[in-house]
């Protein structure tokens, strides 16, 4: 199996079938993907307004609903979306409808190659992170990822390497709840050996930065959410 990596994506994966939909989360989990698994339409669905996630692995055989539908009632609910579709349909007109009419982003055949699989949601996961804006807005907050300028309103803000990385992953995931170990996995890419008070001290260095009325939220017990002012 492809060896473990480090990322934070969320991965749904839906499968009528237990033992596929056992075996992706098992493998996914591995590699390092915070994964979650449905076996109906219905439930993909709602786990998905709930968990956000970053790609589908979707079966178009669904027991309520076929995988186009999802698919397309998905990309309502999160344009940013990316879907693997998976299938044990041979034809090509569904291969043609699920990249070009439901918006899939790749199409694969059962039985698949594990490996493969793994590496075709990584390759999808990584246009989609080239893909994303590199001038990021949160309210009248502006961050370039380029030339490494804050503002907020007409005033600039001096951030230091890692509150800037901090700043920078909490708006690529601007309404998502993130722990605070998944922060410090992506934001220090090493194991503080358990010390997750450090990144409570640089969420308070931002919010001070930041100003008011405050981007940041904390979720008790669960971690920190960025959005903008109620």
């Amino acid at each position: 199996m492809t060896g473990a990596v480090s990322c934070t994506e969320r991965v749904l994966v839906v499968d009528d079938e237990p033992n596929i939909s056992e075996l992706l989360g098992t493998a996914l989990r591995f590699v390092g993907y915070d994964v979650r698994v449905a076996g109906t339409a219905g439930q993909a669905l709602a786990l998905a307004e709930a968990f956000r996630p970053d790609l589908v692995v979707l079966d178009v055989m669904l027991p309520d609903l076929d995988g186009f539908q999802v698919s397309r009632r998905l990309r309502g609910l999160l344009p940013q979306i990316r879907i693997v579709f998976l299938t044990a349909r041979d034809q090509a007109v569904d291969a043609v409808t699920g990249l070009t009419e439901a918006g899939g982003d790749e199409y694969i055949r059962k039985p698949f190659d594990l490996d493969e699989l793994i590496a075709r949601i990584a390759l999808v996961l990584r246009r989609s992170t080239a893909e994303r804006p590199r001038r990021l807005h949160v309210a009248d907050l502006v961050l370039d990822q380029d030339t490494y300028d804050v503002t907020r309103g007409d005033h600039a803000i001096a951030l230091s390497p890692t509150e800037f990385r901090l700043l920078s992953y909490l708006m690529i995931n601007t309404g998502r709840v993130v722990s605070k170990e998944q922060i410090r996995d992506r934001v220090w890419q090493y194991d503080f050996a358990g010390e997750v008070g450090v990144v409570e001290n640089y969420i308070s260095y931002l919010r001070r930065k930041l100003g008011d009325p405050p981007l940041i939220r904390t979720v008790r017990g669960v971690g920190y959410q960025l959005r903008s002012p109620a």
